[in-house]
């Protein structure tokens, strides 16, 4: 049996004899840092059955079902958890599969004791992070028996490792490493105008890291071999040398996070297609893989197995509000300076053309990936921050939106305190949502003109301090507010009561609200929101509120400016 600790990079499960094992790919720590995949058999997909009566009778019907449509639970067991804070009897039932559950789950909906199935959504190496309490880009503490090979890995890497799991893993220290990064970036011979990869070639292949490797790959730049400016060009005979050295970069410089600009869009569908012309696999994959693609939001994301592909476009859109969203748009906005820029249309021009015009571009595709990796040192802390709070892989949290990150964050916190997540709205309940939104919070314009003797003013956390001293949660919302409406004779009944409060006195409502001593009462719509016990969202909040009141008090307690840095990234 041995230990190991290890930076965990990635997460998926493949199926070995019908059954799921989850990879844990990772990065042993210490000075012979290497890959590892770590893999577990023993955990199994499920979800939970929200009776509509009584539970035995569910139970009963569930066995029945399994019999007649040969549905392999592997476990149906009573349990006791909360519901909106209610401690609720559920049934959990456990399948040998991650795909049985959608297969299955329609049948045991559409029996009449099962009032909801819950937790049916969450993809099964997500939930295995969740139990397990895993932060990714974190350390874990493994223990296990090392074995020489397993299906499906196929690395042509030495000195990989492969451990076979005797029991769950356990984090370690959630601060970040110093992780190796490269960024990269191609450049094609376009006569025609828009790059096609059945046509043209890849003419440049630039390459910047935080390892000591700055080269832009070519199959020219001879006539520059005595310029010193130039000396980044790394000469080579074909297109297909060109790739062939690309990938030696990645895997020599065990690089951690790869970095592009559109990259899920152009780079590496292109260098796919050319490098598939050639006769050559992209197998930088920690398991001997190559590229895939998986739908992520609107497009479909680079993905390796235990490599890190970042595309810093869809992260600037995100987080900037710009006109354009360019690269050199992007790079004045951080750094106020102008970077080199050739005409898209011009790129083969300068490539035909030789002397200074070609020095030119090889100077531009440096450029590229310079300020590319300069603009990632800037923004990936903040990302791996999130990764860290949100508890869900790096590069599934660099292409979330921000309701996305808030929703997964919310689901890991349910489950530390035994909550069952409530399903997803139905349309309906969207429709209404959208039918009925509410208008804004209130700005006061300033008189225009010159002041003097001014006075800031800051609230701190406005909305979320506002959340949790008024207890405002679904899991303590008072769903009957009959008994509190009726103090109102201006109102026919509570509906009617969200058209007519202007009715009402101004000091009417406030004595109110102020003279309840079980609830927090809204001014507005007079929803009742109980004192006691703390709601799940006021409590989520505050723990990430006084996370960050700490991390901002040693900010201003400590003098070092790279730790005052990595601890404004965290606040």
């Amino acid at each position: 049996m041995v230990r190991r600790n290890i930076v965990l990079l990635d997460i998926d499960y493949i199926t070995y004899e019908e059954k799921p094992v989850i990879r844990l790919f990772g990065k042993v720590k210490g000075e012979n840092s290497h890959d590892l995949i770590a893999l577990d058999d023993s955990f199994v997909p499920y979800l939970y059955v929200l009776p509509s009566g009584n539970i035995d009778k569910c139970v009963s019907d569930l066995k029945e079902l399994k019999e007649e449509e040969e549905i392999d639970f592997t476990v149906i067991e009573k349990v006791t958890k909360k519901d909106f804070q209610i401690p609720t009897e559920f049934i959990k039932l456990s399948f040998n599969h991650p795909q049985d559950v959608p297969k299955y789950r329609d049948k045991i909906w559409d029996l009449s004791s099962v009032k909801q199935l819950r937790e049916h959504d969450i993809p099964f190496y997500r939930r295995y992070l969740i139990d397990n309490a895993l932060v990714p880009m974190g350390e874990l503490e493994l223990e296990g028996e090392i074995i020489d090979s397993f299906e499906t890995i196929e690395s042509d890497n030495d000195s990989l490792e492969i451990l076979k799991l005797s029991k769950a893993p356990v984090t370690g220290n959630t601060d970040f490493q110093d992780f190796r990064m490269m960024s990269f970036d191609l450049e094609v011979r376009n006569p025609h105008g828009m790059p096609n990869p059945n046509e043209d070639e890849i003419i440049m292949i630039g390459i910047d890291s935080n390892v000591g490797v700055r080269k832009v790959i070519s199959t020219k730049g001879d006539e520059f071999e005595h310029d010193p400016e130039m000396y980044f060009i790394e000469k080579v005979d074909s297109e297909k040398e060109m790739i062939e050295s690309f990938i030696k970069t990645v895997k020599e410089n065990n690089i951690d996070i790869i970095i592009g600009y559109n990259s899920d869009v152009f780079d590496f569908p292109y260098l796919k297609d050319r490098a598939k012309i050639w006769g050559l696999d992209l197998d930088l994959g920690v398991d001997g893989s190559g590229v895939k693609f998986i739908r992520r939001g609107f497009n479909n994301a680079a993905t390796f197995k235990g490599l890190l592909h970042v595309d810093l476009y869809l992260v600037m859109r995100r987080y900037m509000s710009l006109d354009r969203y360019t690269l050199e748009r992007v790079y004045f906005e951080f750094f106020g300076e102008e970077k080199i820029d050739v005409p898209g249309d011009r790129i083969y021009e300068f490539w035909d053309n030789g002397g200074k015009e070609l020095k030119n571009l090889f100077k531009y595709s440096l450029d590229d990936v310079v300020s590319t990796l300069k603009i990632a040192q800037e923004t990936l802390p903040l990302n791996l921050e999130l990764t860290r709070i949100v508890g869900q892989p790096f590069v599934d949290v660099t292409r979330m939106a921000t309701g996305q990150q808030a929703e997964w964050y919310l689901v890991r916190k349910a489950y530390e305190v035994d909550e069952v997540v409530p399903n997803k709205p139905n349309m309906t309940m969207k429709n209404i949502k959208e039918r009925g939104s509410n208008s804004g919070g209130y700005v006061k314009e300033p008189e225009i003109g010159l002041h003097e003797n001014l006075v800031q003013f800051d609230f701190k956390s406005l909305y979320p301090t506002l959340i949790i001293s008024k207890n405002i949660s679904p899991d303590v919302l008072v769903k009957d507010n009959s008994s509190y409406n009726a103090k109102f004779e201006d109102f026919e009944d509570y509906e009617t009561g969200y058209d007519e409060i202007d009715n009402l006195k101004e000091e009417e409502i406030s004595s109110a609200i102020d003279d309840d001593e079980e609830y927090y009462i809204s001014p507005e719509h007079f929803f009742k929101f109980k004192k006691e016990p703390q709601g799940f969202i006021p409590s989520a909040l505050e723990d990430i509120l006084n996370e960050r009141f700490a991390v901002k008090n040693r900010m201003k307690a400590t003098d070092d400016p790279i730790l005052r840095k990595s601890l404004d990234v965290q606040q």
